[in-house]
């Protein structure tokens, strides 16, 4: 049984981390079994079908674990040794090595199909560590069987975010020849691929990383956790639960504000206002630590089709209008903005041209949108649409993803490789949303298929031809990057053939129009359209939108369920997360209004006319501050904090 606290990542992974007598302890379980140690092993290795159909069920496992062993093996290149995958029964699906080793280690069954647990191997590294749940190292002679006594192995289970053991990443090799450090690196690469997995299990969920030490932040040691947007706690990993003390099951009855004593709300306030700063948390046993948090919300749906369609790759039907007849993808999302107008009017001019676009914008301004609505109304929208979300792939796994993998470029690879997505993209649009966030080593090699227009799938020389038309899109500062040397500037000027910005939803004017036509989108999944009361318009014009239509469409989904029955959405159908945040955001001027009071009360207090209105308030404070601005509506803007638009209304009334 795995134990109730974690092992400190921060202990040198060596075999004296291990309890003393585990060994011993296993070698009565490998008598028990009826194994003899003089004897030779019954081996009894899967069929190939059987392999095939084990592969088949652990594809997810392996394609985050094969980036990892194809690095582990270069780490211990040359030393006799071989890098192995097993599932959580012990049973070997994948291994790379050195090919004087592979030849003696195929004597012992060392090789995919073959099950090293205890039951049918004794004591070995693979077999124990999944039977004690720790990382393991058996050296020589504390291999139960003699005929595995020339091997040192180290070995370190994988568990799931569930806290699961789906499998075992181990490295064999001659005891001879074997490094003190290989342990260290086989735990270093087995916590690597349970943090990719864990940030892929909780992709849409609120992730926090968190640390005593700063500098350890970004690296393998932190602690990871993840919450539901209202703080119900899902999981943490091996470091988390460490730092935390407790295990998973203590954990489940926690929530964000008793781990970290801060409320939710205000870690996501943060989030939305400082996401480049760390926040200070404090853990239930008094310890700070500095965290990091990512919420990416889920996209809004303003076309029909969006809602039935997969994200990845979907061959577009809306007509292009110089093709004739049909609703322009454009066209539709053009709801009244002049900034949305004239980027939908500039890129309308390079359609089919072999222009690459890039989008700029916030998180949740409708970059992807504005992507599809390019490829379904260019001459390509017959060919597939492939959208890459370049933050959310584990960086080393973002190059097989993007140019793919040849059959036999590793053990184990699944038969025929894997195309990669940017040749799926051939014919069609590529869109490579977060350009930003794509590792420097791979823009150097995007860059050479680009201009080479050939990709060269991992393992192979061949080079695939590929025409695609390219659009970017992400929130960054690239040029900021390119100064910092984390974005190249020879791919910066190869993306930027046409920049386009889609401004913050606190910018637009056409709010009402947007409403309108997310409403309807909710009304076609089910029920009946609502509109929004005047008090909620009123609201939702003075709010500043951080999260942008993501925020939008999750506010009116919610809205929209709490109001069935309902003639309009009211304000008590808003979410209450939502609410706090506009009371939170209407408090500044709020304050600047009663400081005002007091130095100068108002005709209307004088004439006994009672307490104002908050509207009243808000008014007068738009008023001084354009008064001292001399009517400069964006020195007002950015004095009270507030967007351009929000004065703009005020003066319209």
């Amino acid at each position: 049984m795995p134990p109730a606290l974690p092992l400190n990542p921060l202990l040198p992974a060596s075999r004296f981390a291990q309890p003393p007598d585990v060994v011993e302890t296993a070698h009565r379980r490998s008598t028990a079994f009826g194994l003899r140690a003089h004897e030779t092993a019954d081996v009894r290795p899967a069929s190939s079908h059987e392999l095939h159909e084990l592969r088949q069920r652990n594809q997810s496992l392996f394609l985050h674990v094969r980036p990892v062993m194809e690095t582990l093996h270069q780490q211990i290149a040359d030393t006799r040794s071989m890098v192995v995958l097993t599932n959580s029964s012990g049973t070997i699906l994948h291994a790379l090595g050195d090919d004087d080793f592979l030849a003696r280690a195929d004597r012992v069954a060392l090789r995919p199909g073959v099950t090293w647990s205890e039951q049918s191997k004794g004591t070995n590294a693979i077999g124990t560590a999944l039977v004690e749940g720790l990382p393991m190292q058996i050296h020589a002679q504390e291999h139960f069987l003699q005929a595995n006594h020339f091997l040192t192995c180290s070995c370190a289970p994988i568990l799931d975010p569930a806290g699961r053991t789906i499998g075992a990443l181990d490295v064999s090799g001659d005891h001879q020849t074997q490094s003190k450090h290989t342990m260290a690196l086989v735990r270093m690469s087995a916590q690597m691929v349970e943090n990719h997995l864990f940030a892929v299990s909780f992709e849409h969920d609120v992730r926090v990383r968190f640390h005593a030490r700063h500098e350890f932040l970004g690296t393998l040691v932190e602690g990871l956790a993840a919450f539901t947007p209202d703080g119900r706690f899902l999981s943490a990993n091996r470091s988390g639960q460490f730092q935390f003390g407790m295990p998973l099951a203590a954990l489940q009855a926690h929530t964000f504000s008793s781990l970290f004593g801060m409320e939710m709300p205000a870690l996501l306030d943060h989030l939305r206002h400082r996401p480049a700063e760390p926040v200070t948390l404090r853990l239930p046993s008094g310890v700070a630590v500095m965290a990091r948090a990512d919420f990416q919300l889920a996209r809004p749906v303003l076309f029909a089709s969006d809602a039935q369609a997969p994200a990845t790759a979907r061959p577009a039907r809306a007509p292009s209008p110089a093709a004739g007849g049909g609703l322009s993808s454009l066209r539709y999302l053009d709801t009244g903005d002049p900034q949305l107008a004239r980027a939908i009017e500039r890129v309308r001019k390079v359609l089919g041209r072999d222009i690459a676009t890039l989008i700029l914008g916030d998180t949740g301004t409708g970059k992807e949108l504005l992507a599809r609505a390019i490829h379904q109304d260019s001459p390509r929208r017959g060919g597939p649409f492939v959208a890459v979300n370049c933050a959310s792939i584990p960086e080393t796994l973002i190059e097989s993803e993007l140019f793919g993998y040849e059959d036999g470029a590793f053990t184990g690879a699944r038969r025929r490789g894997s195309v990669g997505r940017v040749v799926q993209a051939h014919g069609g649009t590529l869109f490579l949303d977060e350009i930003g966030d794509m590792p420097l080593a791979l823009q150097a090699r995007l860059l050479r298929v680009l201009q080479d227009r050939s990709v060269s799938p991992l393992g192979g020389a061949r080079q695939v031809e590929v025409d695609v038309a390219l659009v970017c899109a992400t929130h960054r500062d690239l040029r900021a990057m390119i100064a910092a040397g984390s974005f190249r500037e020879d791919l910066y000027y190869r993306l930027n053939g046409l920049v386009v910005r889609l401004p913050p939803l606190r910018e637009r004017t056409d709010l009402d129009a947007v409403v309108t036509r997310l409403l309807a989108a909710e009304a076609r999944t089910g029920g009946t359209a609502l509109a929004l009361s005047q008090e909620v318009r009123a609201l939702f014009a003075r709010y500043a939108w951080p999260g942008n239509f993501r925020q939008l469409a999750n506010v009116l989904r919610t809205a929209a369920l709490m109001a069935e029955g309902a003639a309009e959405i009211g304000v008590d159908h808003l979410p209450d997360d939502f609410l706090e945040d506009v009371r939170l955001s209407v408090q500044a001027p709020t304050a600047g209004a009663a400081q005002h009071d007091a130095a100068a009360p108002s005709a209307t207090r004088q004439a006994g006319a009672g307490p104002l209105r908050l509207g009243d308030i808000t008014a007068r404070v738009l008023d001084d501050a354009l008064a001292s601005h001399r009517g400069n509506v964006s020195a007002a803007a950015r004095a009270l904090g507030v967007s351009r638009n929000t004065v703009y209304r005020h003066l319209r009334r």
